[in-house]
């Protein structure tokens, strides 16, 4: 079975991935997946640099993740344009770690990833969780976690989908503005629902 686990930018799905973890899901992480794709003398990396130019390459050749960052979060057709660029690769690879973790004997896998509609990635799961949380608790996370200004916090936000569609397109969500505590009573209870489920 394979759970798709997604929300919106500081909405706090890394806390409920390890959740899943702990209970024996072997978990597939599309941002980890993202930085292996972009490595340096990747297809994807030089496919980047041709259509971005050559400043949002490092000096030692790797991805200036902050200098494409603020170049794609308040362009729209820019970030589309990443997007066509990096989803191929992305989805290519979770292919590839699903088929790893299957022929090791996993029954159950967690592929976390933010873009997981974008990407088309929800095509490959049975399961679609969002984490969702209201705006001014997501915004004081990102700058608190990134050391962004509020305005390039809210740039992220705003190329995001609302927390509405992550609702309508899930089959469970979490609301995570209240405690941790309170989070993670939730995520294990929602844990052992999908797994007495089966």
């Amino acid at each position: 079975m394979i759970i798709g686990l997604t929300g919106q930018t500081g909405a706090g799905k890394s806390t409920v991935s390890k959740v899943f973890e702990q209970n024996g899901f072997a978990v597939i992480n599309a941002d980890t997946i993202a930085r292996i794709v972009v490595e340096k003398g990747t297809p994807c990396l030089n496919e980047l640099r041709k259509n971005f130019g050559s400043e949002i390459i490092n000096p030692d050749a790797t991805l200036n993740r902050k200098k494409l960052g603020s170049i794609v979060f308040s362009d729209s057709e820019k970030l589309n344009l990443l997007n066509s660029i990096m989803y191929p690769a992305i989805t290519a690879e979770i292919k590839n770690q699903i088929e790893y973790f299957y022929s090791q004997g996993k029954k159950f896998i967690l592929l976390d990833a933010p873009t997981l509609f974008e990407s088309n990635a929800d095509k490959l799961c049975d399961i679609i969780i969002s984490v969702v949380a209201d705006l001014n608790i997501r915004k004081e996370r990102i700058i608190r976690r990134d050391g962004l200004t509020e305005n390039q916090a809210l740039d992220r936000i705003n190329s995001q989908h609302s927390q509405d569609f992550f609702i309508r397109n899930s089959d469970y969500y979490i609301k995570n503005n209240d405690s941790l505590e309170k989070t993670l009573s939730d995520t294990s209870g929602l844990v052992s629902k999908i797994m007495e489920s089966l």
